[in-house]
């Protein structure tokens, strides 16, 4: 018989054979990247990560499977909505970004700042994407405890992450981008702090 919980298993191991041809585009463009001279930073958040990413997964399977967790009707309805909603918004920034979108922060000398597509209305889409199905993933089969931890957890990469990001792209990115805000629509950007010396 097919329960809630093996459709479930079986959007989980869509998610992951997706994740999977990401990996393969990032690869792809990253080889194209350093040919063009570009320069990777931020390798060693790029790890934990990564990791965190592996693990979210695993732990949405891991929840609903051994603390068995039922689906939560209307609840379950309404995080697959917002979950495939970030898939979306995810294809429209890997569409955007063409051969610039990566997995790993590499930037190209001289190469000028996307501002099309999502990026007219933020300046990390594909990071609302994220936060958005760490939430909404775990939710559609009542795994909370997996939505409130990796929540936590990737809010604190995120924050190492953006910040990271923000720097190696440098003043003419600042310059197109700043006034835009980072991860929610309509929310006006903090002012950018002046470098120390």
């Amino acid at each position: 018989m097919v329960t809630s919980a093996l459709l479930y298993l079986a959007f989980l191991g869509a998610v992951s054979l997706e994740r999977l041809a990401e990996l393969v585009i990032s690869r792809r463009n990253a080889r194209r990247a350093f040919a063009r001279g570009g320069v990777e930073v931020g390798q060693r958040h790029f790890r934990v990560m990564a990791l965190m990413h592996s693990a979210f997964l695993a732990a949405c399977a891991l929840e609903v499977v051994l603390l068995e967790r039922p689906f939560p009707g209307l609840l379950g309805a309404l995080a697959l909505a917002v979950a495939l909603l970030a898939q979306g918004l995810r294809y429209w920034v890997i569409t955007t970004l063409g051969e610039q979108w990566n997995v790993r922060v590499i930037v190209v000398p001289g190469a000028t700042p996307v501002s099309g597509g999502p990026y007219r209305y933020l300046r990390h889409p594909n990071y609302a994407a994220v936060i958005a199905e760490m939430a909404a993933i775990p939710l559609i089969h009542g795994a909370w405890l997996t939505a409130l931890v990796f929540s936590v957890l990737n809010a604190l990469v995120l924050r190492v992450r953006i910040r990271a990001e923000e720097e190696a792209l440098g003043p003419a990115y600042a310059a197109q981008m700043g006034g835009l805000p980072r991860l929610v629509p309509g929310r006006r950007a903090a002012p950018e702090r002046p470098s120390s010396p």
